[in-house]
């Protein structure tokens, strides 16, 4: 029977691996070298990785690839992903090579706003409230002074702040909300410390005030903490082209036909929710994957974009196309929340070289290519699945993880290559073939 351990975190990594191999792993020697096997050489390097997290005991690898000739406003760009689907490089790779002969994609930023919540329980007539809210605005404003200069200097900061009441859904439930400019970081830690302050000061104004009486003065601070859904930074990505120059080698489909399933496509995922989760789910492989890349934090921007594809109610796709007087523009609108400077992206030694690779991008930059990375997937994805469909592509790329897992040859992998050009590819099929080179081996 296994007992639960006391003080694991304060065990050195040696002895965690070693009551994890011994518990919970067979003790078995392999697994141990298995483990040790994926730490950094370098122990300096090591110790960096170590201190991202808790209870680390070694580090789990992921695919580090690049997408080539993404040309992004007349820019060309080798943009870095980070991924384990194997199809979804290779379908950027494509989806740039084909729209950098019409044009490249286009971004703008339209919005870099981040807000976040004080949220506070006060018993009392609401507005009495909003009432003393706003006498003692700029005084609250100003009491922050100190923890926003840095950001001022930047051009950031405080940019507002408000109280909302949230009465009708909630007992006693109102809201400060503040708004902010973060520049190139992230600023997650900058916009919670503030928010803490505007939250405690504010409890101590209530409480001083002579306006309110009994129970009037007790305020709650329930919680501080900024959102990550962040609908006013927000992105647009584009490409267009005339409609005849849709004409691709890769299928023999009429440009006019073409553009008329890719739109049909776009508007099915608006209109039938478990189309429209794959359809976001291919986006963000490609989004996902940047970010990855660059340090940033992948789980926010996911689910403010999930609740910004559901944003009128009902779940939907988040890109739009539009043919019209000759012209096809596929299109990608979204919030994201992205940084250049300050936690991963200055600490992790390949996150730092994506931003090396980018050309040093502003969060603003980092914004608009990672939006384009994301648009060129989907357009890949549907290009696919309106012409030759998708399991083709999927298969030829999948193709060498199911060699990897029949632990073939070079010998073995040249001939399956070729056995399979043309071919379907199923596990069983590779498996087949390969057991049937074996057999006279």
């Amino acid at each position: 029977m296994i007992r639960p351990i006391s003080g694991f975190s304060k065990l050195s990594k040696k002895e965690k691996i070693d009551f994890l191999v011994d518990v919970y792993l067979g003790k078995s020697e392999s697994k141990r070298h298995l483990i040790q096997g994926f730490w950094h050489h370098d122990q300096d390097e090591q110790k960096v990785f170590d201190e991202f997290s808790e209870n680390t005991i070694s580090n789990f690898y992921f695919p580090y690839g690049v997408v080539p000739n993404m040309l992004i406003n007349d820019k060309l760009m080798c943009v870095p992903m980070v991924i384990e689907e194997s199809s979804v490089v290779a379908a950027c790779s494509k989806a740039a090579k084909f729209w950098m002969k019409r044009g490249g994609f286009k971004a703008k930023v339209i919005s870099t706003v981040k807000n976040g919540q004080v949220h506070l329980i006060w018993e009392g007539e609401p507005s009495k409230l909003i009432k003393f809210f706003s006498s003692v605005k700029k005084e609250l404003k100003k009491s922050v002074g100190p923890l926003v200069k840095n950001m001022q200097a930047r051009g950031g900061g405080l940019v507002d702040i408000k109280l909302i009441d949230r009465t009708a859904d909630e007992p006693g439930y109102f809201q400060i909300w503040a708004d902010f400019e973060t520049c190139d970081a992230m600023g997650a830690n900058f916009i919670n410390t503030v928010l803490e302050s505007l939250g405690s000061t504010f409890q101590e104004m209530v409480a001083t005030n002579l306006e309110f009486e009994g129970k009037e003065r007790e305020l709650q601070v329930v919680m501080a903490i900024l959102s990550n859904f962040t609908p006013e930074c927000i992105v647009e990505a584009w490409v267009e082209c005339p409609i005849e120059e849709l004409d691709d080698k890769g299928h023999d489909m009429p440009p006019e036909e073409f553009a008329s399933k890719f739109s049909r496509a776009v508007r099915i995922s608006k209109i039938d929710v478990n189309r429209a989760t794959t359809h976001n789910k291919g986006i963000f492989n490609g989004i996902d994957a940047v970010i990855l890349a660059t340090g940033n934090d992948f789980r926010a921007v996911e689910a403010c974009g999930h609740t910004w594809a559901a944003r009128d109610g009902v779940y939907r796709g988040l890109t739009d196309v539009e043919v019209k007087d000759g012209k096809f523009k596929f299109s990608l609108k979204l919030p994201l929340s992205l940084g250049t400077v300050g936690g991963l992206t200055a600490l992790h030694p390949l996150a730092k070289t994506s931003l090396e690779m980018l050309a040093h991008p502003s969060a603003s930059e980092l914004m608009q290519i990672t939006a384009c990375i994301g648009l060129a997937q989907n357009f890949a994805a549907l290009r696919s699945l309106t012409t030759t469909g998708i399991q083709k592509g999927h298969m030829k790329m999948h193709l060498m993880n199911i060699l990897n897992h029949l632990e073939s040859n070079d010998e073995e992998r040249r001939l399956a290559k070729e056995k399979f050009a043309d071919e379907t590819i199923s596990y069983q099929a590779v498996r087949d073939f390969i057991n049937s080179l074996r057999k006279y081996h």
